[in-house]
């Protein structure tokens, strides 16, 4: 593994210092080691954390009653800080919170000398106490068995490599690395392998590997779950049928979840797409969503385990696709056992960059929810933008109550690349994904300036962050300004999910899979009807909110095109037609994005030269993106609204043939780090 090889000692141990550079392998955990750190109470890997990079004076660790499953206090107390915690996750919840604050507390006094530090760290009161809003906040990865990763853009996978590729003492030290991390922002539990599941993830000798994997995760709270595919009992046990009605199906389940608590008596449960996108399912036999999640939920009980059973699911047929999910969960709704949770992606299609909320979680009642969030970048730039999501999170927490939710999960963006993530500017996503889903009342704001203090911090460099936190929290718009504003969604190309291509739609090819499907553009205007006398989408939001979205003059303007077949000459809020507004948009995202390279151009003299060219390298393929994206589109439906580009704004620089020719080579869109050229 790369990362291995390059850095296994940077992992394992020790503080920054120049001589080694900043490579982004250490993420915001770069501590400095501590001299004699004096802590005591309860043993563990918070003790052992705090040991080895605590600066301050003493810290007691201690067993409390009463507090929330791994909630924690921190209070100085007689010269003393003391976390106290009901459970061992909670006192390593807690002892990183400290780290955190000392991080922070370090960045803004700069290098000084350990005298100093510790002194103003004895001066800090604590009187902290925290509940993490989940009990249950897990990743989502989505790696094969063979090594690679769907949609993933940070290399190979960190837990399935052929054997021989890497050390044990490798393995070790990046799971060591990686639990680390999560533990850090709260992260409880991790699906080590991709939704759409391969048959052999059950067998005897992967989940001998998955046994491994845990023992290593669970000393930082950690809890290990598996994607399964639904026809594993064919596939893998050699039956006729899947059916979860099936006496001897169920058998063969009962004899496979035993087989796996007795080598992992804390696994967590079961990740399941079924009946999507060709993935096998319940319905293959005539039965239920319902059905399905029941039987497996059934005999994961006596192991206190749990099956998260995904919303995402469409059909060819549908003449809406964002109507899908709804259509075939809400009768279930009420239907499914308490150890079910539905899983549903934040918007009714597939991860956009800008979607209105899934109705789902403003309709069913009786059923557990958690949602998922797309951490890894499918359809915001790969690893080569910097979109800072979590003000895209906080706009949904703003139409669905976090309270309404059981749980958080997020698609990983991590790969066996030396920075973890492909993008140093992509760490930030990870780190947000685990601060919400710990608290989801925290600001975008307040994440992004944690993120930057312990990942970049210095004293020089605080000066100058505040240029920094204003790009990372204007990044999604203008990411959306240059893709698709307005309401647009999945005009992406063909092939992969990176560039633009309004135009595919070839024969054969089922019409939900083509861009045409959703943007509907014609001489009249642009945009899918979605409301009450189109596809009736509307009508699955609460009646104010489908009062809203059903008219024309009151639809958010950023939905627009979402809800509504947009006339070219319908009058904007700021006075300009449709058309107009719709060019302007995409102009002002490429100047957001060339922007955002003139600012981290002036960070030169704060930041490591490494991941200033790093990611100086990565800001300038972003800005030459968002041109593509601009021209591609805008000659495209010129050639439908056939008005002239605004003379008030950067016209084309292409041609549309040249943007109709030209085919990102899909390796580079798999590994997309390594740039491409047009």
């Amino acid at each position: 593994m790369k990362r291995f090889l390059i850095s296994a000692l940077i992992l394992l141990v020790a503080a920054w210092s120049g001589a080694y550079g900043e490579d982004g392998s250490k993420l915001w955990l770069r501590l400095d080691t501590a001299d004699k750190a004096s802590v005591t109470g309860v043993k563990g890997t918070a003790m052992t954390e705090l040991q080895t990079y605590w600066q301050g004076g003493p810290v007691v660790l201690k067993r409390q009653k009463g507090l929330a499953q791994d909630g924690y206090t921190i209070k100085s107390q007689g010269g003393k800080t003391v976390i106290s915690a009901g459970n061992d996750a909670g006192l390593l919840y807690g002892a990183y919170h400290l780290l955190r604050l000392q991080q922070t507390l370090l960045s803004e006094k700069g290098k000084v000398n350990s005298e100093v530090f510790a002194a103003a760290l004895q001066e800090m009161k604590f009187d902290i106490k925290e509940e993490p809003a989940y009990d249950l906040r897990i990743l989502n990865h989505w790696d094969n068995p063979n090594g690679t990763v769907e949609r993933g853009f940070a290399g190979h996978s960190i837990f399935w490599r052929e054997k021989g590729k890497v050390t044990s003492e490798d393995f070790a030290a990046a799971m060591k690395m990686y639990a680390r991390a999560n533990a850090s922002i709260g992260i409880n539990g991790t699906v080590l392998n991709n939704v759409n599941a391969k048959p052999e993830m059950l067998s005897t000798e992967s989940l001998e590997k998955t046994k491994e994997i845990a023992d290593l995760l669970r000393p930082y709270g950690i809890r290990v779950y598996l994607s399964i595919n639904f026809a594993s009992p064919i596939k893998v046990g050699g039956l006729k049928t899947a059916d979860p009605l099936d006496k001897e199906v169920v058998g063969w389940w009962k004899a496979k979840v035993n087989e796996i608590y007795k080598l992992i008596p804390d696994f967590g449960g079961f990740l399941v797409k079924a009946n999507s996108e060709g993935e096998p399912g319940p319905q293959d036999f005539g039965r239920t969503h319902a059905d399905g999640a029941n039987m497996l939920a059934d005999v994961l009980r006596p192991h206190k385990g749990i099956v998260m059973w995904r919303a995402f699911v469409y059909a060819p047929q549908s003449s809406d696709r964002a109507n899908q999910a709804y259509l075939e969960f809400m009768p279930l709704d009420g239907q499914f056992r308490d150890n079910v949770i539905i899983q549903i992606k934040n918007g009714p299609i597939d991860f956009q960059p800008r979607e209105p909320y899934s109705p789902l979680f403003t309709s069913l009642k009786k059923t557990a929810m958690m949602v998922e969030f797309q951490i890894t970048q499918e359809y915001l730039g790969a690893a080569n933008h910097l979109v800072y999501l979590a003000p895209m999170w906080k706009e949904f927490f703003s139409f669905v109550k976090p309270n309404s939710l059981r749980a958080m999960a997020g698609v990983a963006n991590i790969g066996d690349d030396v920075n973890w993530c492909g993008h140093h500017f992509a760490q930030a996503n990870w780190y947000a994904f685990g601060r919400l889903a710990w608290n989801p009342n925290l600001t975008s704001e307040n994440i992004a300036k944690e993120w930057l203090a312990q990942t970049f911090g210095n004293g020089q460099w605080t000066m100058d962050n505040g240029k920094l936190i204003s790009m990372m929290l204007s990044s999604r718009e203008a990411c959306v300004n240059y893709m698709m504003p307005l309401g647009i969604h999945h005009i992406f190309a063909g092939t992969h999910h990176y560039g633009p291509e309004p135009w595919y739609s070839p024969k054969g090819v089922r019409a939900d899979w083509t861009p045409p499907y959703y943007h509907k553009a014609d001489s009249i205007g642009l945009g899918f009807d979605r409301t009450l006398t189109g596809s009736a989408n509307v009508k699955q939001y609460p009646d104010e909110l489908c009062r809203l979205y059903n008219d024309i003059n009151t639809c958010p303007e950023n939905l627009l095109a979402w809800f509504h077949h947009v006339p070219w000459d319908y009058k904007m809020k700021s006075g300009r037609t449709f058309w107009d507004e719709l060019c302007h948009k995409y102009d002002d995202g490429v100047r957001e994005a060339r922007h955002f390279l003139t600012v981290w151009d002036a960070m030169q003299p704060y930041v490591d030269q490494q991941r200033f060219l790093e990611v100086q390298r990565k800001l300038r393929i972003q800005a030459r993106d968002a041109e593509w994206w601009r021209d591609a589109c805008l000659l495209y439906f010129q050639t439908f609204s056939k008005r002239p580009i605004p003379q008030d704004m950067d016209h084309p620089v292409h041609n549309l043939d040249e943007m109709m020719q030209f085919n990102i080579p899909i390796g580079m869109y798999e590994n997309p780090k390594c740039g491409y050229s047009r």
